[in-house]
């Protein structure tokens, strides 16, 4: 069997990556709580010996050094190569290598847009028959990986092309344990029961916020985060995709309503550290570190998954600071979405070898070999959570796993002039004071000038 014949290579390339992860996990086949059956049944059927699979992304670093350790077990079970190069300027590259004809096989893009763009210009082939169906069935919330990796082809047909792989997650709150307990408050598992929870720390004399929106030019960004998330959780899925391609106006009454439910936190000067005022001028990196100071200046930030990196040198996670899931509205019945983003792959030079590589990240081990390396996050459901890193990560995996959909980041699928532009300037005028529906109309206004 290949797997024997590789097994060896494996678990040398595996080691060797993780060391620089500072978590060292020795996968050799069959070893460990990592799922081989599935492994050893696609090596009994996939022979690919002296064949190469080239690859190009973003990744760089560890990141690389990850993805070219979990690929040595496709290179295990196979007997091909693979050969990963990143680049930091990846979306300019690709499509000047799509358009000269030498393009790799495949292509890990940072978000859907550009490989929307590049299906819609034949530059893409779709993902081997039945890809998008397996999605649907081993993604939790499925159909939104299958929405989020499907796009019109050069006839105008919708086909299925993204293959979601890492994935983050920005539907978090964050919280110190201790000042919980010391408090007696509770984890609230619903957006009623964070509302009241906000009014009974005030009622107790704290502040239940600490929000930042300052980011130097970049100014504003955090509160489009805010607005996405409660877009997801006051109207439709077909509302929040429509008001990303602006099918949906910004102006729209369910915006509008996004941005004033936004505002019951962030213009409340009872409910965020430093009052109303202070919401737009605090930098979004410091913002968090209320939550550290004794008594806390606040109980509770909302951000991504990231923001651990600006938590005081030493901060031990799910220790000295964890996390919740941003709930939804129990009366709105919308389920439970979650925003992120992360990256996918998709094929640019078609070959026997690459789709079997694409048949090989269906299988859970893919998956959990990056899991054991930390810095991944996945939606497959069919992973053993306990491969995961630490137990930070399988929080958010498990967040992950008990979505009801998923959604990128709005701000990110708009034209820049607007997503990264009049919504950012939009939200620091409204935190400063300014009507909701008068910023939704600026912004709109944005929009219409660069049609």
């Amino acid at each position: 069997m290949k797997t024997k014949l590789y097994a060896g290579v494996a678990a040398v390339a595996l080691s060797a990556g993780m060391a620089n992860a500072a978590s060292h996990v020795e996968l050799t086949p069959g070893e460990g709580d990592f799922t081989w059956d599935s492994y050893n049944s696609f090596a009994e059927t996939n022979d690919f010996a002296g064949e190469t699979v080239t690859i190009s992304g973003p990744w760089l670093g560890l990141e690389a050094d990850n993805f070219a350790s979990m690929a040595a077990l496709f290179e295990a079970a196979t007997g091909a190569s693979v050969s990963y190069v990143g680049s930091d300027s990846f979306e300019q590259q690709i499509v000047i290598d799509a358009e000269a004809g030498s393009a790799p096989n495949i292509a890990v893009f940072p978000q859907p847009g550009l490989a929307a763009n590049m299906a819609a210009r034949g530059l893409l082939t779709a993902l081997p028959e039945g890809t998008a169906d397996w999605i649907n069935d081993n993604y939790a919330a499925g159909s939104s990986w299958v929405d989020l990796g499907s796009y019109p082809n050069a006839d105008g047909e919708t086909e299925t092309y993204g293959f979601f792989f890492n994935v983050n997650v920005k539907s978090l709150v964050w919280y110190v344990p201790e000042n919980f307990e010391d408090a007696g408050y509770e984890v609230p598992t619903t957006m009623e029961e964070l509302l009241a929870l906000s009014d009974q720390i005030v009622a107790d004399g704290g502040t239940p916020w600490c929000i930042g929106l300052g980011s130097g030019a970049a100014t504003g960004w955090p509160a489009t985060d805010w607005v996405e998330d409660i877009m997801l959780r006051t109207a439709s899925l077909e509302t929040y995709d429509g008001w990303t391609t602006n099918d949906v106006k910004f102006d729209d009454p369910a915006v509008i309503n996004a941005i004033e439910t936004f505002g019951k936190f962030a213009r409340n000067d009872a409910w965020v550290a430093g009052g109303a005022g202070a919401v737009a001028t605090t930098d979004f990196r410091e913002s968090p570190k209320g939550l550290f100071d004794s008594p806390p200046q606040c109980y509770m930030h909302r951000q991504a998954s990231f923001i651990p990196a600006f938590f005081p040198e030493g901060t031990e996670l799910g220790e000295d600071a964890d996390f919740f899931y941003f709930p939804s509205f129990e009366a709105e019945d919308l389920g439970n979405p979650v925003l992120g983003g992360g990256t996918l792959m998709a094929i640019t030079t078609a070959s026997d070898a690459t789709n079997a590589f694409m048949e090989f990240m269906k299988l859970p081990v893919a998956h959990e070999a990056m899991m054991a390396q930390g810095g991944f996050l996945t939606p497959h459901s069919g992973v053993n959570t306990a491969t995961y890193a630490d137990d930070t990560l399988r929080g958010q995996g498990d967040i992950l796993l008990n979505a009801t959909s998923f959604r990128f980041d709005g701000s990110d699928l708009m034209p820049g002039a607007v997503g990264a532009g009049s919504f950012w300037t939009g939200m620091v005028d409204y935190t400063g004071g300014k009507d909701a529906a008068a910023v939704a109309a600026d912004i709109q206004a944005s929009w219409d000038a660069i049609k």
